[in-house]
């Protein structure tokens, strides 16, 4: 089974596709985790990854799909995997296509922006330890002091409100007109949000038939 997870930033695409893999027994491949490992590997598309992420440039579309297409290949992605972080643009759907690349489901996980700037806003995360909070989810013990190591929680730039409401206008321009793609190829499956990590999965692997 062939998947891709598509949604908005903080959809918690990451959460599920690592339940969804270990459920399947298929692997979850973050984009960026591979595109790190092929810089790292020093491989011909490595190499000219890096050369674009050290000049500031973004790394472009035939670079991406090459190494997504390298690894796909790899023998843990023959009963198949869970795509994540690609496609982002109708572009990069149609290339993937065009190299061989098709799935059998592209699960689209509906949450709403508020709901978004709501957990966005209220992640919390220790600069020395990395551990990961929410003040509503997952509050620390005491309230902006990590449990582990006693740091002061920070809130990530990534997570301010502006950044989000940035990303998220991104994510409607350039990622959403993928559900209209993979609808008119018969393979979108609409997942809407349960409110909790556990019912949201139930209803994945439902639609998925597993």
């Amino acid at each position: 089974m062939n998947l891709i997870l598509l949604g908005a930033p903080g959809a918690g695409k990451g959460t599920q596709a690592a339940i969804i893999a270990r459920e399947l027994s298929i692997p979850a491949i973050s984009t960026g985790n591979i595109l790190r490992a092929a810089v790292a590997s020093g491989s011909e598309l490595g190499r000219q990854a890096k050369a674009c992420m050290e000049s500031g440039a973004l790394v472009s579309d035939e670079i991406i799909i090459g190494i997504i297409r390298d690894r796909l290949a790899e023998s843990d992605c023959a009963n198949g995997y869970i795509l994540d972080g690609v496609p982002r643009t109708i572009a990069q759907a149609e290339a993937l296509e065009e190299n061989g690349i098709k799935f059998d489901h592209v699960v689209s996980m509906e949450v709403s922006d508020e709901t978004i700037m709501d957990r966005m806003s209220g992640r919390r995360v220790c600069p020395k330890c990395g551990a990961s909070y929410h003040v509503v989810a997952v509050p620390p013990k005491k309230e902006g002091v990590c449990d582990v190591c006693g740091s002061e929680l920070t809130t990530r730039k990534d997570d301010a409100p502006e950044t989000v409401k940035a990303r998220l206008a991104v994510y409607h321009k350039e990622t959403e007109p993928l559900k209209e793609f993979y609808r008119s190829r018969g393979v979108l499956r609409p997942v809407e949000d349960k409110g909790s990590v556990e019912a949201t999965s139930a209803a994945i692997l439902k639609v998925l038939g597993a």
